[in-house]
């Protein structure tokens, strides 16, 4: 796991987290500065996810290798699902919703690179 890329990812995350709380506190939906920060905290996510599956055999733990495994497989669909979420649903709570997954992803982020460097 390349560290400065997991926190890159997490930075792009709470930023993500600070607008769609802002957005929920604004009664405003979704538009494309917003989407363009997710697809960006996506990006981050699949590179992680490729990086992360390739160093799999870094872990030497079978419990801590199948949380990673597990963390990195299933964080890039929460972007993913929140945002189609708060496209589909126009409300304050879907703006909330994606605020909730933007934090889920910094913590699990954070997570991921525990394990990576409790086994370095």
């Amino acid at each position: 796991m390349i560290a400065p890329l997991t926190y890159l990812v997490v930075a792009l995350a709470c930023l993500l987290l600070v607008g769609c709380a802002f957005y929920a506190w604004r009664d405003r939906l979704i538009d494309d500065p917003l989407l363009a920060l997710t697809a960006l905290v996506e990006v981050g996510l699949l590179v992680l996810l490729v990086l992360g599956l390739f160093g799999l055999d870094h872990i030497d733990d079978a419990t801590e290798k199948a949380t990673f495994a597990a963390y990195l497989v299933s964080l890039p669909l929460i972007p993913i699902s929140t945002a189609l979420l708060a496209i589909k649903e126009k409300s304050r709570w879907a703006m909330g919703s994606m605020a909730v997954g933007a934090f889920a992803v910094a913590v699990m982020a954070l997570r991921l690179q525990q394990i990576w460097n409790s086994n370095g």
